[in-house]
């Protein structure tokens, strides 16, 4: 008898920091149903966004390639045209489809403007515009008047977009499960990207007198790229204390544990179905959110921690590797494709995949060649563009900015990113190495960045003017 093949349950939060979920243990951010599903899985707390930008994360989580190699560099939507993934080209899940899958899309898309999921191997699609047109019908007359540094939502809670989406998910999983073939159901909620608009009790769940400042909130861009100043002026925030971010840093935690009881109401459903012995379950975010740290909001322009580490924990089948922890660098959404393949029993060519298979590290194993970095790339939005690239270790980030001040940091005497190291002498040949392991990885993956003359001799032949501010 051919061994059944597993359903795979996929959520998504976008813009959720690794530090803002329970498990992390570093932000009193409560998600008591996140941590069970924690304990339940194995966690990669070394988890990177490859790029931290809506659209291109999410076409890249799809394709298995990262974005500069077909052109989607920055969202589609937002400052000028851009390429993005077309129906013909390759993506993991209309691989599922073609070898006995059901799927279902739930929520954000943000992979092309004209086709939604069913062109792209999901069978079932239930998007935002649809919980939209629910909202307005039943609340016409709701308002906001605070931008994107969010509000309370008038909205009561059980039709909050987090547990509308939660609703149909159950019902959609209850429908894929009756149909007896293995089930894919990708689940992508909007939250807690800005603005945040808790609903209900999370709206006062977190005083904003109780919030600590983010580790790299006291920022003075001494020795910093320009355009991180430009940011605060760009978005009206450059007299920004922290009294003044604390209460949106509240919303933002509130969020958090709203979609967290979602989350959970989703997995309690999943756990009553017969198939949920059979079921690999994912969470993970596209990328994270600033939210006043480093003084800066949103994601642009930036690649710290802030944004780049994310959560990212898989619970298998039978239980397998229940509470395991891995320290090892992976990427959340360009790894996913060739593990779940590999899961599901299905072929996986290496050769169209910028990640790789992550199923030796949930099997406990301790594979002797495996990354000892990550790369993470930027190429602009709606203020303008800025072309970042950055190598990050266990123990030193470098970001090579093409067209300004490079940065450095020493991640174990300044995990906040707070000192820019670029222009010390001390790190000459440190400097030498990263900038050469970062071409390398930017080659292999057909970065355009490196393609040519003027930016190979920026990180080869050492011709970028360092210096301090």
């Amino acid at each position: 008898m051919t061994e059944r093949k597993p359903n795979i349950l996929l959520i998504t939060a976008d813009q959720l920091r690794y530090d803002c979920i329970g498990s992390s243990g570093v932000y009193p951010v409560q998600t008591p149903h996140l941590d069970r599903l924690a304990a339940e899985s194995i966690v990669f707390a070394e988890a990177y966004s490859h790029i931290p930008v809506c659209s291109p994360a999410r076409q890249s989580m799809l394709h298995g390639r990262r974005p500069e190699s077909f052109g989607a560099l920055w969202n589609y939507n937002a400052f000028l045209p851009v390429g993005y993934l077309q129906p013909e080209q390759y993506t993991w899940t209309a691989q599922l489809a073609e070898n006995g899958y059901t799927s279902a899309f739930l929520g954000k898309w943000g992979v092309n403007p004209v086709h939604d999921p069913t062109s792209f191997g999901y069978a079932y699609y239930i998007s935002e515009s649809d919980y939209e047109a629910f909202r307005k019908s039943r609340y016409p007359n709701v308002t906001y008047m605070n931008g994107y540094f969010g509000e309370r939502s008038p909205v009561p809670l059980e039709d909050a977009q987090t547990h509308w989406f939660a609703e149909r998910a159950i019902e959609t999983m209850h429908a894929l499960n009756e149909g007896g073939e293995p089930w894919h159901m990708a689940l992508h909620f909007s939250d807690p990207h800005l603005p945040c608009r808790p609903s209900g009790r999370f709206a006062d769940l977190y005083a904003p007198g109780d919030i600590p400042e983010w580790a790299g909130f006291r920022e003075s861009f001494a020795n910093k790229p320009h355009i991180q100043r430009q940011q605060l002026l760009s978005w009206g925030i450059e007299h920004y204390e922290w009294a003044d971010w604390a209460p949106v840093a509240a919303r933002y935690y509130g969020m958090i544990s709203q979609l967290d009881e979602a989350v959970g109401s989703v997995l309690d459903a999943l756990r009553q179905l017969k198939s949920a012995a059979h079921t690999v379950v994912i969470f993970t975010a596209d990328h994270g959110d600033m939210c006043g740290s480093h003084r800066m909001m949103d994601k642009h322009y930036v690649l710290y921690d802030d944004v780049v580490h994310v959560p990212f924990m898989i619970r298998q089948p039978g239980g397998r590797g229940t509470g395991a922890a891995s320290s090892r660098f992976v990427y959340n959404l360009l790894d996913l494709g060739p593990t779940l393949l590999e899961l599901a029993g299905l072929p996986s060519d290496a050769s169209r995949f910028h990640g790789s298979s992550l199923v030796p590290l949930l099997e406990n194993a301790e594979p002797l060649e495996w990354r000892d970095s990550v790369v993470a790339t930027y190429n602009g939005q709606q203020f303008g563009l800025f072309t970042q690239r950055m190598l990050r270790t266990d123990a030193w980030k470098y970001v090579w900015n093409l067209t300004d001040l490079d940065e450095l940091y020493d991640l174990r005497q300044d995990p906040a990113e707070l000192v820019n190291l670029i222009g010390n002498g001390a790190h000459t040949e440190l400097l030498a190495d990263l900038r050469k392991r970062l071409y390398d990885q930017l080659r292999a993956d057909g970065d355009p960045a490196v393609d040519n003359e003027w930016t190979r001799r920026q990180l080869l032949g050492g011709a970028i003017a360092d210096r301090r501010a």
